[in-house]
């Protein structure tokens, strides 16, 4: 089935570069259970996401030199792990542009008189 990027899943997909439909790095569910953490915010869940990548890439592929091939597990490891910090800079971002919006909430201060009472200056 092909990924939606209209949906949660599809874009976290996107942000991780986990587009191989064949043979997905995370399944459904995971990415489901890092959005549910992190109560729906796509880029704090892309970011959880590529941290696990990051720990699993350190855990199994060590730095091996063989012949002529090569392989840095934890060089990999530290460019997902920089992409996953400014994915949740990106949403800190976010979050501090919501804070400062056109409105401001206003604290319900002291209201003279019983509730629905017209209010009359003198």
């Amino acid at each position: 089935m092909a990924i939606d990027f209209d949906y949660p899943l599809g874009k976290v997909r996107l942000l991780t570069a986990d587009l191989d439909e064949a043979t997905p790095v995370l399944s459904d569910d995971i990415i489901d259970g890092y959005l549910s953490l992190n109560d729906g915010n796509i880029y704090r869940a892309a970011a959880d996401a590529l941290d696990a990548v990051a720990t699993t890439e350190t855990l199994l592929s060590k730095k091996i030199t063989s012949q002529d091939l090569s392989t840095d597990g934890p060089a990999v490891a530290k460019e997902l792990r920089a992409k996953a910090a400014s994915l949740r800079a990106k949403a800190d971002a976010d979050d501090a542009a919501a804070e400062t919006g056109f409105f401001d909430i206003i604290p319900f201060g002291f209201v003279p008189g019983p509730e629905g009472a017209e209010m009359r200056y003198p």
